[in-house]
């Protein structure tokens, strides 16, 4: 269980508000080819098993994993469906590896989300059936109940929250995969229609069609698929209760952030984020999210997220540079790829293959993802160039 696992090799297809031309086989099968050119053009025979995240209740049909293993080259190979967020999907894949039953593991994920003709109905069915879908409400409430007391337990102002949005779609003109880049003023955001208040419907990320896939691979193996690998020093995930009204901390914490860094980080030998972690790419799929997020993985104190962001600590030149991609607010919200969307950047940045938003000194990154609502699960990874 002590094998070391690397990230070997990445590839992406879509990133698009839709994908009329695609469909979802055709963006894995894209995606898959990319990613094993990127690990020194390995054939899909020489992977041991692959992993595949994706949720039926997404996808509108049974047993979605039957579709995957033609497009990843799988055929009469291991495939493990994950039914949650991709980077319990990398969790997976890395555990393979660490049992030494494998060497050589394919995370996958993507998202057909413009197949949806209402997604907020489909959020609404995955609610709580006799406390929460009775009330017939659009589903992102939960959203803005979880801000509105996440601001009064912390101080944190809704300024600050616009904030984020400002700086995560200012970052994305610097991605060109980013679909929803702009530059936008605080006024802009504070003074647009509630989505649920006080949530704005310019804090919630817009959704993106794309298939991820990223190569796993053992410590012999690795070095020789690429000259360049990025180590996973830590990992952890964690589910809080769904339950509104039983959930140990309230609505305006982040507990399963906490317990899933917490993993992590000790895994990682990290007692000190802020200073022995670069930079984080973390979930942001509504803007008070990033602050609670980075609350709850203990880079900052309760109530201190919005003023580092207004001090510029998050900016791309800041001391802790977080979601220099845009993020999903900037990018888009990939669904139960995020967390692979989320790893891919950091292991963009760690290769020094980001462009124009390189940044200079960038050894270990974080990246965190969250289900999303009404779930209260998420997953963190410490990445590094040093094993």
């Amino acid at each position: 269980m002590n094998k070391r696992v690397a990230i070997v090799g990445l590839g992406h297809s879509g990133f698009g508000t839709t994908s009329p031309d695609l469909s979802y086989r055709e963006m894995i099968f894209e995606a898959a080819t990319r990613c094993y050119e990127d690990a020194g053009g390995i054939h899909p025979q020489s992977i041991d098993s692959f992993v595949a995240s994706s949720e039926d209740f997404m996808e509108g049909i049974s047993i979605a994993d039957e579709y995957v293993p033609d497009q990843l080259g799988a055929v009469l190979k291991p495939v493990h469906s994950i039914a949650g967020d991709s980077l319990q999907g990398l969790a997976s894949a890395m555990m393979q590896i660490k049992t030494g039953q494998q060497n050589i593991v394919a995370a996958s994920s993507f998202s057909k989300v413009s197949n949806l003709s209402n997604h907020e109905h489909l959020i609404s069915y995955a609610t709580d059936p006799a406390y929460i879908r009775p009330f017939n409400e659009n589903p992102y409430f939960i959203a803005g109940l979880e801000m509105n007391r996440y601001l009064h337990e912390t101080g944190t102002t809704r300024e600050q929250c616009a904030a984020v949005v400002v700086k995560n779609k200012y970052n994305a003109l610097n991605n060109p995969g980013a679909v929803y880049a702009a530059k936008v003023e605080l006024e802009d955001i504070t003074t647009a229609p509630y989505l649920s208040a006080p949530l704005g419907i310019f804090d919630m990320s817009g959704h993106l069609d794309g298939s991820i896939v990223i190569l796993l691979a053992s410590e012999d193996k690795a070095w020789e698929l690429t000259d360049k690998p990025i180590w996973i020093n830590g990992i952890g995930w964690a589910t809080d209760t769904p339950n509104l009204d039983s959930r140990l901390e309230g609505l305006g914490s982040a507990r399963y952030a906490k317990l899933a860094a917490e993993k992590a980080y000790r895994m990682a030998g990290i007692t000190n984020p802020f200073h022995e972690i670069d930079f984080a790419e973390i979930d942001d799929t509504f803007s008070y999210k990033e602050l609670q997020h980075l609350e709850a993985l203990n880079i900052c104190g309760p109530g201190e997220a919005g003023q580092l962001l207004e001090l510029g600590c998050f900016a791309p030149g800041g001391d802790f540079p977080v979601n220099v991609s845009g993020g999903s607010l900037g990018c888009g919200y990939l669904h139960e790829a995020n967390g692979l969307q989320r790893v891919a950047e950091t292991v963009r940045q760690l290769r020094k293959e980001a462009g124009k938003r390189q940044l200079p000194e960038a050894e270990t990154g974080l990246a965190f993802a969250w289900r999303g609502v009404p779930t209260a699960t998420g997953a963190a990874v410490v990445l590094s160039t040093r094993p």
